[in-house]
């Protein structure tokens, strides 16, 4: 008897720590892909779509230089979301706790993978009203790798059942070496006023109106991006981010 039980416990041991590997497996290799760019230069087409909110579709000339420096050129009135597009999968992982391979993900593609966390409120830039609001907050992340490629297709973020953002992807494969972005469609789901202030939060405002929201019950609004003229590793300064944005 107390044999069974030792190997039933050294089974159980064993799994869990093979299944912690692979998910950490997944997140160092897709951190990897990532950090083969060490800077780029890009333009960006964003279209934006949110109730109340007119903006044409507006050209930015953006630059991006590990680890985490980004700036965005335009002129006028201009939004950009800020949830992750420029972060590095372990910094975005590192947002989750309680991370899990979900066993059960159906995908009509070939060699993706669902992870999925419970995201730290406190690693959110929203502000809550008080703790308890905080530590009610508690929604999941659905995180789509691609483990052919290694890059992260789809970010969903949802309270149950209902979701609250979602992020897709399309990549291309550049100079036969690096995979980046050619779209991105940054779908909102808040149908709760009390969270439209994730929403402010979550999108930058390069330049103009202060809210960019209505004051509505539900919100529903979409930022689809289109990423062209690449220019990859070319050394970027420093100085290039220090400068203030155009106007």
């Amino acid at each position: 008897m107390r044999k069974s039980i030792f190997f039933l416990f050294f089974s159980i041991t064993i799994n869990t720590l093979l299944y912690s590997d692979k998910i950490k497996d997944v997140i160092e290799k897709t951190n990897y892909e990532f950090k083969k760019v060490v800077d780029f230069q890009a333009e960006m087409t964003v279209d934006l779509s949110v109730p109340g909110l007119r903006m044409p579709k507006k050209v930015y000339k953006v630059y991006f230089k590990q680890p985490n420096k980004f700036i965005a050129n335009t002129t006028g009135f201009g939004v950009l979301p800020n949830t992750g597009l420029f972060t590095s999968p372990k910094d975005n992982f590192d947002n989750l706790k309680e991370i899990s391979i979900v066993n059960n993900f159906n995908s009509n593609e070939v060699n993706h993978i669902l992870l999925s966390g419970v995201l730290i409120a406190d690693s959110l830039k929203a502000q809550f009203p008080n703790e308890y609001a905080k530590l009610s907050f508690d929604p999941m992340v659905d995180v789509i790798v691609d483990t052919n490629r290694w890059v992260i297709t789809t970010v969903t973020s949802r309270i149950d059942t209902l979701k609250l953002f979602e992020i897709k992807n399309d990549y291309k494969l550049f100079h036969n070496e690096y995979y980046l972005p050619t779209s991105s469609r940054v779908e909102y789901f808040i149908k709760d006023s009390r969270l439209a202030s994730w929403l402010k939060k979550d999108t930058n405002v390069i330049m103009g109106s202060k809210s960019i929201v209505p004051d509505a019950d539900v919100i529903k609004g979409t930022i689809t991006i289109e990423y062209s003229n690449y220019k990859i590793n070319k050394g970027i300064p420093d100085r290039v981010f220090n400068r203030k944005r155009d106007k």
